[in-house]
C-alpha cells in the first residue's frame, strides 16, 4: 500500500499519462506527422488501434482501413502497424512504417487490386485489368518510391497504347538499385511476347523499355497497332518505349 501524499500523487500522475497515451485521438496525430502525398479522412479511435473512412496514398484510394500498433518497433524511433484496407475490389494488407521526417515503409505486403487505381498516378488512362502484389519492403519518400523488393503479376491487362483488348498476363519483379527502383518485366500467359525493365529514378521520372511481338494468338488489330512501334528487328521484335513522370 501507497503510504504517503507524493506516492499517490505519483501514481495518479502515471495513471493520467498513460490513459493520454493509450487514448491519444490518431485524428491529432495524423495532422502532425502525416506523410507528403497521404491523405486520410473519417479518422476513428486511438494511435493504437482505430480505423480510417478512406485513405489516399499519391492518387490510390483505400476504404475502410484499419490499423494496430506494433509497440516493440517504438524502440527503433519509428511508429509501424500492421493495417488493413479495402480498394473498390479486393484487398490490401501489411505492416506499416512511419519514421522521423514523414519517411513511409511497407513490408510484409500482400494485395489483390484493380489496375485503375494506377492510372491517374502513371498518368496511362485507359489502364485495366488485375494486379496481385507481394512485396518484402517498399520505401517511400516525399510520395516517392525509393526502394521496392517484391512482385507484381497482372492479369488481363488492358493497356490502351497498344489495345483496348485485354491482352494477357505479365509479371514484373522489382528490385533495389543506388540510382532507383528497377524491375524486370515479362509475359506469363500474354498474347504477346514481352520482355523489358521499367525503372523509377529519383527525379520522378519512370520509363519502360523493352522488346515485344505479338504471338500468333493475338488479334490482327493488336498486330496491326504494333507496326507503329517502328521497325521489326529479325526476330520480329519491336521496341516499346513509354515515359512520364510520378
Amino acid at each position: 500500500m501507497i503510504q504517503t501524499k507524493r506516492g499517490l500523487l505519483l501514481v495518479a500522475a502515471l495513471t493520467v499519462a498513460l490513459a493520454l497515451i493509450v487514448m491519444f485521438p490518431a485524428r491529432v496525430v495524423h495532422h502532425w506527422v502525416a506523410p507528403t502525398g497521404i491523405a486520410v479522412s473519417g479518422i476513428h479511435g486511438t494511435v493504437w488501434r482505430g480505423r480510417a473512412d478512406a485513405i489516399s496514398i499519391g492518387g490510390i484510394y483505400l476504404a475502410d482501413v484499419s490499423w494496430r500498433l506494433q509497440p516493440l518497433h517504438l524502440f527503433t524511433a519509428k511508429a509501424r502497424y500492421h493495417m488493413q484496407g479495402s480498394p473498390v475490389s479486393g484487398f490490401v494488407e501489411g505492416d506499416v512504417g512511419i519514421g522521423i521526417g514523414g519517411s513511409l515503409s511497407v513490408s510484409n505486403l500482400s494485395a489483390s487490386l484493380p489496375l485503375q487505381l494506377f492510372a491517374k498516378s502513371l498518368h496511362i488512362s485507359g489502364l485495366a485489368g488485375d494486379a496481385s502484389l507481394r512485396f518484402d519492403r517498399i520505401k517511400v519518400r516525399d510520395g516517392l518510391p525509393v526502394a521496392a523488393n517484391g512482385t507484381v503479376q497482372v492479369n488481363n491487362l488492358v493497356a490502351p497504347r497498344l489495345s483496348r483488348d485485354p491482352i494477357g498476363g505479365y509479371q514484373a519483379e522489382f528490385f533495389t538499385q543506388n540510382n532507383g527502383v528497377t524491375a524486370t518485366v515479362e509475359d506469363t500467359d500474354g498474347v504477346l511476347d514481352l520482355a523489358g525493365s521499367f525503372q523509377i529514378k529519383d527525379d520522378r521520372s519512370y520509363q519502360f523499355l523493352g522488346k515485344v511481338v505479338a504471338k500468333p494468338q493475338a488479334p490482327a488489330s493488336l498486330q496491326r497497332q504494333l507496326e507503329y512501334l517502328g521497325s521489326a528487328d529479325e526476330r520480329g521484335q519491336r521496341e516499346l518505349r513509354l515515359e512520364g513522370t510520378l
